[in-house]
């Protein structure tokens, strides 16, 4: 056991080197510094399932990790959209959700946002327009940002979300 002991002592503590600020980092600090100036509060998002095949929510849910830490930032996410400041929408709208959708986006408390998070929102994607789906969202809601991607990477999201946060109807969020 003190070999043991004596063994720790001597070696330390290993550890590895922060690693160097990306490109993410950068894109979450201005994010936090926009939210602050924009609303000087957090931001509520509610994110809504319009049809997809779950790859967006997957990134969206990456978000929340340790790593991009969306709440850290002042970002939030709610489960009514009456306390809604934001609306990110997922997927193709299939014709049962059409009306769901509207209704959340008349329940959304002005000034509201809207971000069509990858491609099956912004254009119907794979899926297209047909008997069971309706398409973009753009054609149920009015879109103000549309982050492309099949799935979105989460950096992608942070720069959709900050377009938005900024205001105004931007278009893509890659631009």
């Amino acid at each position: 056991m003190l070999r043991v002991l004596k063994q720790i002592a001597l070696t330390g503590l290993l550890d590895e080197p922060l690693p160097p600020a990306g490109d993410e980092w950068r894109v979450r600090e201005a994010l936090q510094s926009e939210i602050a100036r924009v609303f000087d509060r957090a931001v509520n998002i509610r994110e809504v399932d319009a049809g997809s095949c779950n790859g967006c929510e997957l990134e969206i849910a990456a978000l929340e990790n340790p790593y991009y830490n969306l709440q850290g930032a002042g970002i939030k996410f709610v489960a009514s959209p009456r306390h809604a400041d934001l609306l990110l929408v997922t997927g193709p709208v299939s014709r049962h959700m059409a009306e769901a959708l509207r209704r959340t986006y008349d329940a959304t408390p002005d000034p509201k946002r809207v971000v069509a998070v990858g491609d099956c929102a912004a254009c119907g994607g794979i899926f297209g327009e047909g008997y069971a789906t309706v398409g973009a969202v753009s054609k149920i809601i009015p879109v103000d940002v549309v982050v492309p991607g099949c799935p979105p990477a989460p950096v992608a999201l942070l720069r959709g979300i900050l377009a938005a946060v900024r205001g105004g109807r931007s278009g893509r969020s890659d631009q």
